[in-house]
């Protein structure tokens, strides 16, 4: 059967013409999930797994027309669904560097690229951003406006006040010898697999290792049993046999200091190889693939703290034996090694930085911690990046693209506050704007008002005339329109997105909105 003369398109077809008629970038293996969980028929036409066109619409149709009424029915009807990017997975939202390090309120890939591509549509009718423009983050975060200014050939400073979430945006974004980084890699992975700070924990490990699987399989794998009552039932007797498995070999578990973050969250063997690690990184010459290896390390660290896998972002207490999850239904474990971890985060970041460099253009780039209330753009740039600082001071930056903190929502220090103490960097979070420790209260919201608008008010002054500046916000409390009068802008439009692609444990539906500001002259 000819396809062009068919209903039938192939998957590659099907992805092409889904994406024209949803307006929006559908991938093969989108197509691909519908076809594998029976939402649309599977053909074969010449050898080739093929889809009938109108299943397909009536799929669209139907599906999306349903979701879509259900978000706005919780969330209003002032939603714009083009921008929810629901036909992308996990894998989609976090591409390559995307997810070099766990980071809390970053925006997805696709909103950035969305405002600026040389796209336009029914929704977004003017290009605001071209190739060799400058882009600016002033709440930079983990770097996602500057990764994605540079897929596009766009110029990009990023600004936060958080020393580590610059130093992840330059892991980023850095220029590397990959023949040296995966030697240097290979020799890290291998000290640390060598390394044995207590020679008696992995027997220890295996035997315990050995007895949960037993558990697993029997009452949770092959019985699949869900029931939380049982689950403790269970918990209770792997804890009887981790007890004496813990005399058995001597086992330290708790370290002698409780003081420091590192101190107080990780099991004693772990913390002896995280400062092995550590002292292995030290050594390390070449200061951009140190700068790599002490990501690795920090995102394995982060992975071994001693919680429970549902506690991961909140760190309730320090969970030190086995016990009932109740995230994943069965018995899990702390860790007493950082080996696995370490191992599999290091080849996933060698693999998604090359996947990255393939993608990158010549643009340039700056990162930059410092408080953007203050921060002397012209001069900081100019200190790292003299060729850029000179392109910057005859065009100046075209327009603004952030996700401003949330007001009392997240301590941007306190969330990696195992790389602060690792590292020594210093901490200045008096300077966040909006932290949780604040709250949401008036006198709060009075302060985060005055905050982000003296960093718009500062930024200004490195604008063009007519910059687009676009805020990402979940503005609950109204407070935008002030920051708009206060800082001199004037908001021109607002799109309202449902936000559907979220990995963490409270996944209640929101919304925020991209204000669309120009100055107000």
């Amino acid at each position: 059967m000819n396809l062009q003369h068919s209903n039938l398109l192939t998957i590659k077809q099907a992805s092409i013409w889904a994406s024209d008629y949803l307006k929006k970038n559908v991938l093969e293996s989108n197509i691909s999930y519908l076809i594998q969980y029976g939402k649309i028929k599977k053909y074969k036409d010449n050898g080739l797994t093929s889809v009938d066109i109108n299943d397909l619409k009536v799929y669209y149709q139907s599906f999306n027309s349903r979701r879509e009424q259900a978000w706005k029915e919780r969330l209003g009807n002032d939603l714009n669904w083009s921008l929810s990017f629901d036909n992308y997975k996990e894998s989609d939202t976090t591409k390559h560097v995307n997810r070099l390090h766990p980071y809390k309120g970053k925006f997805i890939p696709q909103l950035v690229e969305y405002f600026l591509d040389n796209h336009t549509d029914d929704f977004k009718k003017t290009i605001f951003f071209k190739p060799g423009d400058i882009i600016f983050d002033p709440f930079a975060g983990s770097g996602t406006t500057l990764v994605q200014a540079n897929e596009l050939g766009i110029h990009s400073i990023g600004i936060d006040i958080s020393r580590f979430n610059s130093l992840v945006t330059e892991v980023k974004l850095i220029d590397y010898d990959f023949i040296l980084l995966k030697e240097k890699i290979e020799e890290i992975k291998k000290s640390i697999f060598d390394f044995e700070a207590d020679n008696k924990i992995f027997s220890f490990e295996k035997e315990i290792n050995q007895k949960i699987f037993e558990i697993n399989n029997k009452y949770f794998y092959i019985k699949k049993i869900e029931n939380d009552d049982f689950g403790k039932i269970k918990e209770k007797e792997i804890l009887f046999f981790y007890d004496n498995l813990v005399k058995k070999y001597s086992i330290k578990l708790l370290q002698k200091k409780n003081k420091t973050f590192l101190d107080k969250w990780y099991i004693d063997n772990v913390r002896e190889e995280i400062n092995f690690a550590f002292n292995q990184l030290k050594k390390i010459k070449d200061s951009k693939i140190k700068k790599i290896i002490a990501i690795i390390l920090s995102r394995t660290i982060r992975s071994c703290r001693a919680t429970t896998h549902s506690d991961l972002a909140t760190l309730i207490k320090p969970q030190i034996t086995p016990y009932y999850c109740f995230k994943h239904k069965k018995i899990c474990k702390p860790l007493f090694t950082i080996r696995y971890w370490f191992n599999r985060y290091a080849e996933d970041t060698y693999y998604r930085l090359k996947t990255f460099y393939i993608l990158k253009t010549r643009a340039s780039w700056v990162s930059i911690t410092a408080d953007s209330r203050s921060v002397n753009i012209f001069k900081e740039v100019e200190k790292r990046n003299k060729s850029f600082f000179e392109i910057l001071r005859k065009q100046k930056i075209k327009g603004i693209f952030t996700s401003p903190p949330y007001v009392g929502q997240i301590d941007y220090h306190e969330q990696h506050a195992y790389a602060y103490d690792l590292f020594g960097f210093e901490r200045k979070d008096e300077l966040e704007i909006g932290p949780l420790y604040k709250g949401q209260g008036l006198e709060a919201r009075k302060s985060y008002i005055e905050g982000i608008s003296q960093v718009l008010i500062n930024c200004k002054k490195y604008l063009v005339d007519q910059p687009n500046v676009f805020l990402v916000a979940n503005d609950k409390y109204n407070l935008y329109p002030r920051i708009a009068e206060k800082s001199g802008f004037v908001i021109i439009n607002q799109f309202k997105r449902p936000v559907l692609n979220r990995t963490e444990r409270d996944k209640s539906p929101y919304s925020e909105i991209i204000f669309h500001l120009k100055k107000n002259d």
